[in-house]
């Protein structure tokens, strides 16, 4: 991703779907909160796309440290973009990627170029739209990994919850593709575990992360899930776990199903539910895939 080093001015844009505002941390190191709606939803120092702040974007960060050969690209699709911390951190880490960036509202894209002086270039293109329906546009097994970091208000919009939603990413996703969701969550993790259980209808492997305090039930926040259609590097993503400021736990597979024990699979409205589809890539059951 081009900038041309434009430093941005603080304050709140009207856009479309609301507003967006750029925050200054105020601690002298440049770092820049971007808010939707009111929501932080982004934070980026326009002088090292390496730096990140926020604790769910540190443990994707760390994941897509270990998920390849250090420095080797990737193919990443983020479905949803604000700021665009993450992908900016690929770009930086891997320079070789090729990247696409959707974003629901054309204005917050805007607003970031014209606060950050971003704009598109081969190796990472941003393009107005929602995620879904920029999903659709993918090619088959074109990508190595998805990225659903997009809300709206404080939830993830229901249509990138579903078993459904999951078959696009699936599609797109290369044999050992890996999918990435961040989502926020109040005690009793309910979005979670519905979340967990919905994806392992769909992926073989699933993992969780959040704090510790999280998973006991103590307090609102972020919870990172990831997927794969290959087992995850699971230890060497705790290994990079353990040495983060923030304390972490990842649940693997097996503690993941035991988290999203009795909860029944989310599914598009009309769809018919499954219960007896017990395999990830048993689509022939599913009117979506017939």
């Amino acid at each position: 991703m081009a900038t041309r080093g434009r430093e941005p001015v603080a304050g709140v844009h009207t856009t479309s779907t609301g507003t967006v505002a750029f925050v200054p941390d105020g601690d002298g190191r440049g770092g820049w909160t971007v808010l939707v709606n009111g929501v932080p939803s982004s934070h980026l120092d326009p002088d090292d796309p390496t730096r990140l702040d926020f604790e769910y974007m540190r443990w994707i960060g760390d994941f897509l440290d270990v998920v390849a050969e250090p420095g080797a690209g990737l193919r990443v699709a983020h479905l949803g973009g604000a700021g665009c911390t993450l992908p900016r951190y690929v770009a930086a880490t891997r320079p070789t990627s090729r990247q696409v960036v959707f974003e629901l509202d054309p204005e917050v894209l805007d607003a970031v170029r014209a606060a950050f002086g971003f704009r598109s270039t081969r190796s990472l293109r941003l393009r107005a739209g929602e995620g879904r329906e920029g999903l659709a546009t993918l090619p088959d097994a074109s990508q190595d990994i998805v990225v659903r970091d997009a809300f709206t208000g404080a939830l993830v919009p229901p249509s990138l919850r579903t078993r459904q939603f999951l078959a696009e990413v699936a599609r797109v996703l290369a044999d050992d593709g890996c999918y990435v969701a961040n989502l926020a969550d109040a005690p009793g993790l309910a979005n979670a575990r519905s979340e967990a259980a919905t994806t392992l209808t769909r992926f073989p492997s699933v993992a969780l992360i959040a704090e510790p305090a999280q998973f006991k039930g103590r307090r609102y926040g972020n919870v990172v899930l990831l997927a794969g259609k290959a087992p995850l590097p699971i230890e060497e993503l705790r290994r990079r776990l353990a040495g983060g400021v923030v304390r972490a736990r990842l649940l693997d597979t097996g503690e993941v199903r035991a988290f999203a024990a009795g909860r029944i699979p989310e599914e598009d409205p009309g769809h018919l539910r499954w219960l007896t589809d017990p395999e990830p890539d048993a689509d022939s059951r599913d009117p979506a895939r017939r």
